[in-house]
């Protein structure tokens, strides 16, 4: 659950926006994501391999 600290004159903008950037920090939403569906361990490892070459391949610049 999020708290947000605010004072009574501060405005409901500015505590929107607080607790907009304490739920994007607290990551809930990428966690909901990942718990929907199921991916094998070996599928997993599989995307972040390719990840990491394609991000070598852009560091290098072989990749047009």
């Amino acid at each position: 659950m999020l708290i947000i600290d605010s004072k009574d004159c501060e405005n409901i903008d500015k505590a929107l926006k607080k607790y907009k950037k304490k739920f994007e920090k607290s990551r809930v939403l990428l966690q909901l994501r990942d718990r929907q569906a199921f991916t094998k361990p070996s599928v997993r490892h599989r995307t972040k391999v390719l990840k990491a070459i394609y991000k070598q391949q852009l560091s290098t610049g072989q990749l047009d």
